[in-house]
This record gives C-alpha cells, structure tokens and sequence, in this order.
C-alpha cells in the first residue's frame, strides 16, 4: 500500500518567486548570448550575474506604479545591479521572457504529472493482477450481462492511463518551444542566436516563427490533454461510486478512523473523494475550453488570453496534480467485496449465460431466429417470476433434444467465461 502524499513541487512552480527566477534565467542568459556575438562587454555580463537578485514583495510594490509585471521586474533587477542593467532585455519584449518561461513552468507541470499517471499505472496494475481472476457481472446500460472480472475493470483503466502517459508526453513535447524575437516576432533588434542560446540552455526548442507570443494552439493542446487525463479520473471515480451503491457494495472507498460520513447520519460512509474527483474534472474541461477561446488573437498579439491563463494554466496543473493523487490512492486502499460480487452475479437466476445457450443452439444446427425465441422466452420467465433459467432450459424439450444434460451444465460454468483473461491481461501489457 502507497503513502497518501501531496505534491508541493507542483505548486512551488507557480509562485512568483519560481516565475521571476526564470525571467532572471532567461535575461542572463540572453545577455550570455550577447556577449558571444559581442554586443554586450563580457565583464558587463560577469557583474550582471554577479548582482542580479529581485524581491517580490518589491516587484508588487514597483508594479502598483508602472502597471506591468515585467517592467516592474526589470526595474527591481536593475535596482541590484546598477548602470549594467542597461544590458539587460536588450532588443527583447517582454512576451520574450513571459512566454519563454511560461513554457518553462509548464514542462515543469508536465513532468510531475507524467511521474504521477506512471505512479497510477503502477498501482493499477498491481490490484488488477490481484483481482485477474475474480468474477463479477458485467454490466451494459447498467444492466446484468456477462461474467467479466474485477481485474478486466482495473486492467481497461490501466491501459487508458497508458494512452494519457503517451498524450502528457505529447504535451510537453508541445509546449517546449520558447521564443527571443523581439516585437512583432521580426529579430529587427536581436540576432536568432540569441533565441538558440537561450532555449538550448533552458531544454526548450526555439520557435520556428512567433508574432511576439507562441501561438496558443500550444496551450490549447497542452490544457485539453489534461482535461482528458482528468475525465478519464472521472470515468474510473464514477465506476467505483456506483460498484458502492448500498444495493450493489462490490467495492468501496477505504473509510478511515474517525471518518464521518454525514452530519445527520452516523451509518454513512459515502465515495466522497470519488464524487470530488468526478466533479473537478469539471474545472479541468471548461479551463480547456477557455484555452481554445485564447487561440483567435487580434493581429500579431493582445493580451486577452494573458488574464485567463493566469487562472486555467496554474489551476489546471495543480488540480490535476491533485486529481491524480487523490485517485490513486483510492485505488492503493479500494476495499473489494468478492462475495458480493458472487451475490450479485447470481441475482438474475444464470440469465447471464444467456448468449452461451444461443450460440449452443445454433451451432447444433438450431436456427437464430428460433433459438433466440427460444431463449428469450424462458429469459423473460426468469424475469418476471424469478424462476431458474437452468432448470427452465432443462426440462425444455427443444433443448434438450438438442443439448445434452452436462452440455447445459458446461454452459453455465463461469470458467469459460474467462478463459481469455490471461490473453487480455497480456494485450494491456500487465505482467
């Protein structure tokens, strides 16, 4: 069983103390790249990194005047540095360095996330080999169907986390592009060396053209993999609240010490932290939305989208962060009731064994049509007066005439029915 852990990585990479250390990163090392094409004296750029600090707390003081966050940070630099700090931002704007190291921050997201989907993986995997051969109904429309086991359900999930493992890879490869291009993206007062430095310095690849800003297709596409991941928590979240409905009880939230389940209730114990997972999901779908409505900009730029992403960028990675904490280690502690499982499968007679008699019938030469008759006669007589389906096919000349005793028996043996779980469990790629 894992340790239920929180991840403060994740948020340390959206304060402001974190943003402005990657401004500073990306100064410097533009100035460092100046200096190679001798624009920038060497010894200006030793005393630049020598001094170069910032405050906060002072940045917010100086951007209460000048009303812009990078002006603001340059002016606090600046005032560390003294006369060298003409050097910096040299032929720079300021989506430079703001775009620049929002890529940054979130490949840094994405690789936190991509180590929490693989830790999900993990955990999957182990209870879906702990549950490989327990069986339990399979449900369609919410309705009994076919045997299936416990297993099956974690290995589907394992292997859709899988494909978001994939797609959060995708995403960082995505958003790893930054951009030193200057105004309207032109290189009228920087050499492209500069944007090559710095983004080979940073792990970032330059942006084969920008208008001043990346385009936010990038963000778009980054924010709609996360809003995937987080539905797919959802999916899995909602199929654990209804496997704990009180009438069906084959799996269950672990209920800790101490928990309380409701403050009129005392009998309760509820799937909360599923229903929470299911509904921030919601969060993470309508930020991705809002990531799509930033893409259409007026011209070469504006900054409509930049109010936004200061909200959807930051909360959708901490929240996702969270999501996928919280899911897995639901799934480390999921309380399963196999006897129940076996309780309910039995709750429609053997009416899931419907489709083996069918099949049985055809093959010994039975036409479909009659035989689903046929069958669906006697189905409905379970239905509607909880009788025996096995017994019913047994004293059924028609089928009997046909199948033989031990024929009908064989067909109600649930081992058949999972005959191809090792198979599947090799397809998924679970060990």
């Amino acid at each position: 069983m894992i340790t239920r852990y929180t991840r403060p990585e994740m948020g340390n990479i959206w304060t402001d103390e974190n943003k402005f250390r990657t401004f500073l990163d990306i100064e410097i090392l533009a100035c460092e790249a100046q200096t190679e094409l001798g624009i920038i004296p060497k010894e200006a750029v030793k005393k630049i990194k020598e001094k170069a600090k910032f405050d906060v707390q002072r940045i917010d003081e100086i951007e209460q005047t000048v009303k812009h966050d990078v002006i603001a940070f340059l002016t606090n630099v600046g005032e560390y540095v003294g006369d060298e700090a003409r050097f910096i931002h040299v032929g720079m704007t300021s989506s430079d360095v703001l775009d620049t190291g929002l890529a940054i921050q979130m490949k840094q997201s994405g690789e936190l996330l991509l180590k929490d989907l693989e830790l999900l993986a993990e955990v999957l995997a182990r209870r879906a080999n702990e549950f490989k051969y327990t069986i339990m109904v399979g449900r369609t429309h919410g309705v009994h169907a076919e045997p299936i086991t416990f297993g099956l359900k974690f290995a589907l999930w394992y292997d859709e986390t899988q494909r978001n493992i994939r797609r959060i890879k995708q995403a960082i490869e995505t958003i790893s592009y930054g951009q030193i291009s200057g105004a309207v993206g032109t290189y009228e007062h920087l050499d492209p060396f500069v944007e090559r430095y710095v983004c080979d310095k940073l792990g970032l690849k330059p942006a084969p053209i920008s208008n001043q800003i990346l385009q936010r297709d990038l963000h778009a596409e980054y924010l709609t993999t996360l809003a995937i991941v987080g539905s797919s928590l959802e999916k899995f979240a909602t199929e654990i609240r209804h496997l704990q409905r009180t009438e069906v009880l084959e799996a269950e939230e672990y209920f800790s010490k101490g928990q309380k389940g409701s403050s009129a209730m005392p009998h309760k114990r509820n799937p909360v932290n599923c229903e929470r997972v299911a509904g921030l999901a919601r969060v993470l779908r309508g930020n991705a939305q809002a990531a799509m409505e930033n893409i259409s900009l007026w011209h070469e730029r504006d900054i409509s989208h930049s109010s936004v992403e200061r909200i959807i960028i930051p909360d959708s990675c901490i929240l996702l962060d969270y999501m996928l904490a919280t899911f897995t280690d639901i799934v480390d502690k999921l309380i399963v009731y196999p006897e129940n499982m076996m309780k309910n499968l039995e709750l429609t007679g053997g009416l899931i064994f419907s489709q083996s008699i069918l099949l049985a019938l055809t093959k010994k030469g039975m036409k479909r049509e009659e035989a689903y008759a046929l069958v669906q006669r006697h189905a409905m007589d379970v239905w509607e007066n909880k009788k025996d389906f096995k017994e019913l096919l047994m004293r059924d000349a028609a089928v009997t005439k046909i199948l033989s005793p031990s024929e009908i028996e064989h067909l109600f043996d649930l081992k058949k029915s999972i005959n191809k779980v090792d198979y599947i469990f090799k397809q998924v790629g679970i060990k």
